[in-house]
């Protein structure tokens, strides 16, 4: 992560926009994932995403929707209940010409409520720490979850989800405890080697 003279940075890592630099809105709660985190994350997902659709809870920076989007996924899908954060998503999407991405102003559990079913094959949770927000969302996830869909969740501690949840690969980075979990008994396949 990149942070000079008070303004908030996070640079791409992978992809078609490796290097480049977003800004994002220094509001309540937003801290973009680690260059290490998400190293991790995408070596577990593939390096290659063409074809997934994704969708990022709590969107933030947009460090995750955004470098899914630079490894050449179909369509992400960024979902904020911040004004200041959806505003900052905007201008970097436009300075990246990201055109195959959709930002919603609005809460992560409503949007859920109404998104369609088995739409997302990867999902990206991020919550503020300590909201509690985890179990919340992913009781709601399963209806939107594509088969074989995987689900990142990135929290302040190890996750003990309750079955059909299930954790594929966790690790610790600091205060960051991350999970690649999937949702019921899913073939190791299916998200064409994206595991």
């Amino acid at each position: 992560m990149v942070r000079r003279k008070g303004t908030n940075r996070v640079r791409i890592i992978g992809g078609a926009w490796r290097s480049r630099v977003l800004q994002f809105a220094g509001a309540p709660g937003v801290r973009p994932t680690p260059d290490r985190v998400r190293e991790t994350l995408f070596n577990w997902l593939g390096q290659d995403l063409s074809g997934c659709r994704c969708l990022d809870l709590f969107a933030g920076a947009g460090a995750l929707g955004f470098e899914a989007l630079s490894r050449g996924a179909a369509e992400v899908v960024m979902v904020d209940d911040s004004r200041a954060a959806y505003g900052a998503l905007r201008e970097n999407a436009a300075r990246l010409g990201a055109d195959r991405l959709r930002l919603v102003l609005g809460d992560a559990l409503n949007f859920l409520a109404l998104a369609g079913s088995g739409t997302f094959e990867v999902v990206f949770v991020d919550p503020p720490y300590g909201s509690a927000l985890v179990p919340a969302v992913l009781s709601r996830l399963p209806r939107v979850l594509a088969r074989g869909a995987r689900v990142y969740v990135e929290s302040d501690s190890t996750l003990r989800p309750d079955p059909p949840w299930r954790v594929r690969r966790q690790a610790v980075a600091g205060a960051v405890h991350y999970h690649l979990m999937e949702w019921g008994d899913h073939d190791q396949g299916s998200l064409s080697g994206h595991v």
